[in-house]
């Protein structure tokens, strides 16, 4: 399935290219010409691989930005699917949540690059309900299945908007501080909410550890 070059002047996909090095340098050349301004021809080029091999990873360039968040869903999917039964159904989802992140302080300038293109191309930020969404019913099926209700009956869609909120907070509060791992702040927000918000839970906001 990998183009190879068989010749010197025959260009194909270099070994190891992969969807999150595409990501790379999309969010490099976005960031630097503009969202508009980028070609999926310019990404494939300056990635040395062919406009064919980009398309087998991606449908456009926007779900480039999205490659990790849609990674991130199927892996909670997964964890989930092999989650005991014997968890409480939240302590659950906040074992799979926190398992499937691997976001560390470093990461923050990237990501907050991709922020910033979400939040002001008109394009980008209209697709995220998309994948916001497919984030949602990971856990509301999740939860569904658990309690024996369907999917998107009241307490499967409650936890799981309840839940991405969470963990939208605490990415955004990660972003602004950038002072641990993600996982951190998912760690506390998660916590409060399986403790039902109670005032012993609000109390200061995480620190990272050795602190």
């Amino acid at each position: 399935m990998t183009e190879r070059s068989s010749s010197a002047g025959r260009r194909g996909r270099p070994p190891g290219t992969s969807a999150r090095e595409l990501e790379v340098i999309a969010l490099r050349l976005f960031t630097e010409r503009g969202f508009h301004e980028t070609t999926v021809d310019d990404i494939a080029s300056t990635a040395g691989v062919s406009r064919r091999t980009f398309f087998r990873y991606y449908e456009s360039k926007a779900d480039v930005l999205w490659n990790e968040f849609d990674a991130e869903v199927e892996t909670i999917r997964k964890l989930l699917a092999d989650a005991s039964a014997a968890l409480p159904v939240l302590a659950a989802v906040r074992e799979a949540v926190l398992a499937a992140n691997h976001y560390r302080a470093e990461d923050v300038p990237e990501l907050r690059m991709r922020m910033h293109l979400l939040s002001t191309v008109t394009e980008l930020g209209a697709s995220s309900a998309v994948h916001y969404d497919a984030w949602e019913r990971a856990i509301s099926a999740y939860v569904g299945e658990r309690i024996g209700q369907p999917a998107d009956s009241l307490y499967p869609l409650a936890v799981g908007r309840v839940v991405l909120a969470a963990c939208r907070a605490a990415y955004e509060r990660w972003s602004a501080r950038a002072d641990a791992d993600l996982t951190v702040y998912l760690d506390a927000a998660l916590q409060a909410v399986a403790d039902g918000f109670a005032d012993s839970s609000l109390t200061t906001e995480p620190e990272p550890s050795g602190t």
